[in-house]
């Protein structure tokens, strides 16, 4: 980040806490690696930090003076936009994880209650049924998905320390939306493929492409259910394999409890942090 000169409406020196704070979570985020449904929920919880270490910096009263003084109403509106594609994300996110979980728990009590080989074979098929529907949908929303534009409206010269915040703020978007596709990503068991595979950048800010064994276990694991041979099924469903699905879908049901939570924690502070925004 660039220097901070001192001024008579100065901006927040390179030492103030909030800066230092920030640039702490951003560090974070972009050294972190997205390896298991466990980091990204981690990256979920900086993200709140860090949106609200953002909230915080823009209600100091020298940036709002700053930004009256330049007339930033168009960088402004770029960060507004932005605010808004990570809300509208984010509560996707937060429906599919809600529409997986429910699957998840329906095929649970379906098995649990069913003595009858076949019954248990239509609750799989079912299960498949509805999580392909949501796999459709996730697959819909990327091709959708607008690429993120990392250019910012020029600024006067004497602009330079406020610029330097905007990039902070592109780049926490960039790194936001990041985060929520890995969730997707993960959550749907989607296979991978090159494009999908470079949305687990977290910007074009961390030059990041290793994608962990750990990751590639838990989406392999997301579709054991996914592509069960219900053949098999058929042809019998013993205690120890019906225990063994049961255990497998409330280890599933307790990684997505997780996730909804980080995403629900997470949307409310984009709310906040939109808020902010609003009323600069």
């Amino acid at each position: 980040m660039s220097t901070f000169h001192s001024r008579s409406n100065s901006l927040p020196s390179k030492s103030h806490p909030l800066l230092d704070e920030i640039q702490d979570h951003l560090c974070q985020l972009r050294g972190s690696e997205v390896t298991s449904a466990k980091s990204i929920r981690s990256n979920l919880a900086c993200l709140v930090n860090l949106h609200e270490g953002i909230k915080n910096l823009i209600q100091v009263p020298s940036i709002q003076q700053a930004i009256s003084h330049y007339q930033c109403g168009n960088w402004i509106d770029e960060i507004l936009e932005g605010s808004l594609r990570l809300l509208d994300l984010c509560g996707f996110s937060r429906d599919v994880v809600c529409l997986i979980k429910e699957s998840v728990q329906n095929l649970e009590s379906c098995i649990r209650r069913n003595r009858v080989e076949t019954s248990a074979a239509e609750d799989i098929n079912s299960y498949v049924a509805s999580r392909k529907k949501i796999n459709q949908m996730v697959r819909k929303k990327f091709k959708n998905m607008k690429s993120l534009n990392q250019n910012l409206t020029p600024f006067l010269e004497k602009a330079e320390d406020l610029k330097a915040i905007v990039t902070m703020l592109k780049e926490m978007e960039a790194i936001s939306s990041s985060v929520l596709k890995s969730a997707l990503i993960l959550v749907s068991a989607e296979k991978r493929t090159s494009k999908q595979r470079s949305w687990l950048l977290l910007s074009k800010f961390t030059q990041t492409s290793h994608v962990s064994h750990e990751m590639e276990q838990e989406i392999d694991g997301g579709n054991m259910l996914y592509a069960w041979n219900v053949n098999v099924l058929q042809k019998g469903m013993g205690r120890t394999t019906k225990q063994n699905v049961l255990w497998k879908l409330k280890s599933c049901e307790m990684t997505i409890q997780d996730l909804e939570e980080g995403l629900e924690s997470f949307f409310r502070s984009l709310v906040k942090t939109r808020v902010s925004l609003l009323m600069l």
